[in-house]
């Protein structure tokens, strides 16, 4: 069975400036959805509490 990768919404992640498609496991929170990884939405928060 082919899959018509081509079709599949996107975003660009504001921390790495990457750009990743729609998931199915986001399939019921695709809106809400702004980082790429669980990596980046660490360094978000990183970021957003500053230096120690």
């Amino acid at each position: 069975m082919a899959h018509k990768k081509a079709h599949l919404p996107s975003k660009t992640c504001p921390i790495c400036g990457l750009v990743f498609s729609w998931r199915k496991k986001w399939q019921l929170n695709w809106e809400e959805v702004k980082y790429c990884s669980k990596r980046c939405a660490k360094a978000r928060k990183a970021q957003r509490n500053g230096p120690v």
